[in-house]
């Protein structure tokens, strides 16, 4: 293990310690907007990773989804989601997570999501392949939509923006084994990662979203792009990740292709 996945794990863990003992509590609740919500506890999950990875790496850049740029250092630098399920968290619904991930030389090169509730813990590192608790972990094997579960979520901006996901879930309805909406991308990722979905497609994310468990899917030996297609990027703002037998098939559907 690197000194920075060792760093990245460090943090995760005393992050889901936080977010564990905060659990039910009566929580100041800010909307971001209509259906995206803060609360203190994204704020002080986000500092307390921020001193963590700031003390085992302090030349190192931090973007968090809260905070913004907290150190500024283009590379190498942190990408950091510290509460993946914020609305999920606000109501007990157990399905949330800590994401953390360094992008170096514009790579994602180290990935870490951590499920506190299930004490999952999702590890790679860029060409080592991934882990679940230690153990390495592999996408599945489904080559067809009609044996395949799937995933997706509903974008931040569905009340106002017109393209808000409706069409694709209506189609992969009609094509898949079922449909999931659990409410964290990066828990998702991971789940194509381990093999438990086939696919998972969402839109309007934040690179803090998708950077840890992209590459975790990646190096679980499963495909990673945009949602048209394109080449995966933290920064792109959708994804599409499956196991790889579906990929094609799941860009033909999500872009209406008969």
């Amino acid at each position: 293990m690197s000194y920075e996945l060792e760093a990245a794990v460090s943090a995760a863990r005393a992050a889901g310690r936080l977010l564990h003992e905060r659990l039910g509590a009566t929580l100041q609740v800010r909307h971001k907007g209509p259906a995206d919500l803060v609360t203190e506890v994204d704020r002080q999950v986000e500092d307390l990773i921020a001193s963590t990875l700031r003390e085992a790496c302090p030349t190192y850049g931090l973007l968090g989804e809260e905070r913004g740029e907290q150190f500024v250092s283009d590379n190498p630098r942190w990408l950091v989601d510290p509460l993946d399920g914020t609305t999920n968290y606000i109501r007990g619904y157990p399905f949330f997570a800590v994401s953390i991930a360094l992008e170096r030389d514009a790579e994602i090169v180290v990935g870490v999501v951590y499920n506190p509730i299930l004490d999952e813990l999702y590890e790679a590192e860029k060409g080592k392949g991934a882990t679940l608790n230690g153990r390495p972990i592999h996408v599945s094997t489904a080559t067809s939509l009609g044996d395949s579960l799937l995933a997706s979520g509903f974008p931040f901006d569905a009340w106002t923006n017109e393209i808000d996901n409706g069409q694709q879930w209506r189609r992969f309805l009609k094509l898949s084994l079922s449909l999931r909406s659990d409410g964290s991308a990066a828990l998702d990722l991971c789940h194509v990662a381990a093999g438990r979905i086939d696919g998972y497609w969402e839109l309007r994310l934040g690179p803090w979203d998708m950077a840890a468990g992209g590459l975790i899917v990646q190096e679980a030996g499963g495909a990673v792009s945009l949602v048209n297609g394109e080449p995966f990027s933290p920064y792109g703002g959708d994804v599409l990740a499956s196991n790889g037998h579906l990929h094609a098939e799941m860009l033909a559907v999500l872009n209406n292709a008969p």
